[in-house]
């Protein structure tokens, strides 16, 4: 995509902080990191959402992933890590480009992840498993 501004990163027309790349996956330093060694994976090829991706190459970026959210924990000193990744608009996604967030985390350290609390509807989880489990088969 010729305005994908991790397309242009990957094509070195734009710089990075490199960290580590394979054949289908890049990774680098987040320019606007939320926390010290924020990094991303991104797949090689242009792919909006991971749905779209092939299975051999989601492999290989979930290796480069593992090794990525490991350097970054042990660089930092980080007690966790979150590993973030949005598929669409409404669920957070600005750049159209598959992409991870590996954002090393350390206690009280003010970030905050939300999901809504509450027991689950009984009959809504049991609709909701059967039409996904129709969809697996």
């Amino acid at each position: 995509m010729e305005n994908c501004i991790f397309c242009k990163i990957i094509s070195e027309e734009i710089p990075s902080k490199k960290l580590f790349e394979n054949k289908y996956a890049y990774a680098f330093l987040d320019a606007f990191p939320a926390a010290k060694g924020h990094s991303l994976v991104i797949s090689k090829k242009h792919y909006e959402t991971l749905l779209e991706i092939p299975e051999k190459e989601m492999k290989e970026i979930s290796i480069a992933i593992q090794k990525v959210s490991k350097a970054a924990k042990k660089a930092s000193q980080a007690e966790g890590f979150n590993i973030i990744q949005n598929n669409g608009e409404a669920a957070g996604q600005s750049i159209k480009h598959v992409h991870f967030h590996i954002v090393p985390r350390f206690k009280n350290d003010g970030l905050k992840l939300h999901f809504p609390l509450g027991k689950a509807d009984e009959k809504i989880q049991l609709e909701i498993q059967q039409k996904m489990l129709k969809e697996l088969k």
